[in-house]
This record gives C-alpha cells, sequence and structure tokens, in this order.
C-alpha cells in the first residue's frame, strides 16, 4: 500500500487552504529500465477531496505529472474541526484515502 498522504488544511478568513503531499511513483509508461525493457505505466487517474459529504474538488490526473505529487487548493463552507478526506485511484485501481481535521 501506498505511504499516508501528508495533508494540511488550514481555515484563513472564509475559506480552507489545502496542501496534500501524495507519495506515488507515478511511472509514465515511456521510461525504460537497465535492461531496456519498457518500466509499465503506473500514475494516479483521479483524486476526490470531500468535506462534510460534499465533494470539493475533483480532478483527473494522466501519466504527465511527477513522481511524489503535490497538489494546492482553497474552498469555502468549513469550520474548524471539520473533517477533509482525500481519496486517489490510480490506473491498476489501488487506492488510498486520508484525512485530516481543519485547523
Amino acid at each position: 500500500m501506498a505511504d499516508p498522504m501528508r495533508i494540511r488544511a488550514t481555515l484563513q478568513g472564509d475559506a480552507v487552504d489545502v496542501k496534500v503531499l501524495m507519495g506515488h511513483i507515478m511511472e509514465t509508461g515511456q521510461r525504460k529500465d537497465a535492461n531496456g525493457a519498457v518500466v509499465p505505466a503506473h500514475f494516479i487517474q483521479m483524486v476526490t477531496a470531500t468535506c462534510n459529504g460534499k465533494t470539493v474538488l475533483s480532478a483527473q490526473w494522466g501519466p504527465a505529472v511527477a513522481k511524489n505529487p503535490y497538489l494546492a487548493f482553497k474552498f469555502k463552507g468549513a469550520a474548524k474541526g471539520d473533517k477533509l478526506q482525500v481519496t486517489w485511484v490510480d490506473n491498476k485501481g489501488e487506492t488510498r484515502t486520508d484525512e485530516a481535521a481543519i485547523n
């Protein structure tokens, strides 16, 4: 299973500032290993963030995103102590969900 995401969600005024660091290899499927064999594609395809049961971010990614991607976004409509949940799904069907409380 992938490493836990590092999620920081901070309420600033009426908006929540979210920063997420995801641990994932993000292989494009175009790189070759030391023996010249193509390394199979393995990358995050979908990222979803929810707060209080409401989707606040939905993104589709492709193989061009760097290893261990960093994502930052803002949204409105949350309060301190609310739980923010971030989920990703990759092209091999693996998934990871982590959550953090809004500070």
